[in-house]
């Protein structure tokens, strides 16, 4: 059951992070969510996003942030 318990708080400490990391972007105004490649569809009475550039940069930098920290650590 510990290890269960750490990876929960580690789980919700990711996504304390990730929360911050979009507040941040919304007040430099950088445009996740407005990117080349984001598709917002709309009728009258929904709408269906789907974010595929953000997407793609996030995890271009995730993967960059990643591959840093593993090279560091050697």
């Amino acid at each position: 059951m510990t290890s269960v318990g750490r990876m929960l708080i580690t789980a919700g400490c990711l996504l304390i992070l990730a929360g911050l990391i979009f507040l941040v972007a919304g007040k430099f105004s950088l445009p996740l969510g407005r990117l080349p490649g984001d598709l917002n569809f709309r009728g009258r009475n929904w709408q269906v996003f789907i974010p595929l550039g953000t997407s793609i940069v996030i995890s271009i930098v995730l993967s960059l942030v990643l591959y840093l920290l593993s090279h560091l650590r050697r």
